[in-house]
């Protein structure tokens, strides 16, 4: 057994970082070294200045951990874990890359940079050569690695087998996503209880842009986006976890619902391949029941880890129907970064990072 490697996690105390916290408190490859939170919070007891708000062992079991500033020289791992905001995402996340950290970053600072990885390992790892031109242009030791928005990904997930065995040629995607999709205290309950909201600031933007970088083709060191017109509309619900979205899709050849079935349920990735912690025995869970897949009923089976297909059906636009239900929180966000660093120790390419941190035992 190897020793497991120290990490930082950037917004301990937020949903996301919550998140963070309690997959970390006892993941078999990676230990807590730093929890990071604002100034006003910084030198608190995690216990003190986080309202935990998750099943399980409160904080994680790290209550009395003394919170560090958000700052390399305070906080250095060689692996970080990012639950920070857009704004200070892209502040401090390249002096953590610079110095030799490897970011696993949940924010949307640098997804579409020409030479990030926006990564989820069943659909595209081979997305992770781009690092190497990142370090060498940026003249960073380390690397940032981003997961994608939260709809996006449950989206990409589905869509990834059916691209890969048919082509995908065009997507209509609703979404009709949870509350806890906003953060917290997230939409005020007077807005949203018994209500629709249709319109969430620059989903659709980052679904359709995203999307097309996630199933694009790696060509030396860039990505060619995918070539497929993809239209997003984008809704909060009253729903406390888990984004639903209703799909359309045209595939090129028109194949029949029984092949596309076979595809969706018989998909494999990396993950699955290499057994990683954190990856569901099967990415995407395809459902026959004509009312499935449900919240309450699905979201929590995989340890939120895997996609729910269901509702395949003929349209008669496009020539595909689907359902999907995915865990906005943890495949889309913090099981999600975990996947990433997973692959990426995996692969070996964390093991420079650990070999340089200047805090390693010698």
């Amino acid at each position: 057994m190897h020793p497991r490697i120290p990490v930082t996690v950037l917004g301990a105390t937020g949903v996301v970082g919550q998140r963070f916290v309690r997959r970390l408190s006892h993941h078999p490859w990676f230990a807590v070294r730093h929890l990071c939170a604002s100034d006003r919070n910084a030198g608190k007891r995690y216990r003190d200045a986080c309202d935990w708000r998750l099943r399980g062992e409160p904080w994680g079991g790290l209550g009395e951990q003394v919170l560090a500033p958000a700052s390399v020289g305070d906080a250095f791992a060689p692996v970080v874990f990012s639950a920070l905001d857009s704004a200070p995402a892209r502040e401090l996340e390249p002096e953590f890359a610079a110095a030799g950290a490897w970011v696993f970053s949940n924010a949307s600072a640098f997804r579409m940079a020409d030479d990030v990885p926006l990564l989820v390992p069943e659909v595209n790892p081979d997305h992770l050569a781009l690092v190497a031109r990142q370090r060498r242009e940026r003249g960073w030791r380390g690397a940032i690695v981003c997961n994608p928005n939260c709809t996006a990904t449950v989206l990409v997930t589905a869509l990834a087998p059916l691209h890969a065995t048919f082509g995908v040629e065009a997507v209509f995607m609703t979404s009709m996503q949870a509350a806890s999709g906003a953060g917290y205290p997230g939409v005020a309950s007077l807005d949203l209880l018994g209500n629709v909201i249709p319109f969430i600031r620059g989903e659709e933007e980052k679904v359709e842009e995203e999307t097309r970088k996630l199933l694009g083709r790696l060509t030396g060191e860039r990505i060619e986006p995918a070539a497929l017109a993809i239209s997003a509309a984008c809704n909060r619900v009253p729903v406390v976890d888990g984004h639903h979205e209703t799909v359309s899709v045209r595939l090129a050849g028109d194949p029949s619902l029984a092949a596309v079935r076979a595809a969706l349920a018989g998909w494999r990735g990396e993950p699955q391949r290499l057994a990683l912690p954190s990856a569901p025995a099967a990415p995407l869970v395809v459902h026959d029941a004509d009312d499935r897949p449900q919240a309450r009923l699905d979201l929590d089976d995989t340890d939120g880890m895997a996609v729910h297909v269901g509702r395949l059906r003929p349209c008669p636009l496009l020539g595909l129907k689907l359902a999907l239900l995915g865990h906005n929180a943890e495949r889309g966000a913090a099981g999600a970064s975990l996947l990433n660093a997973e692959l990426a120790r995996a692969r070996g390419l964390l093991a420079a990072a650990v070999a340089a941190d200047p805090h390693r035992p010698r």
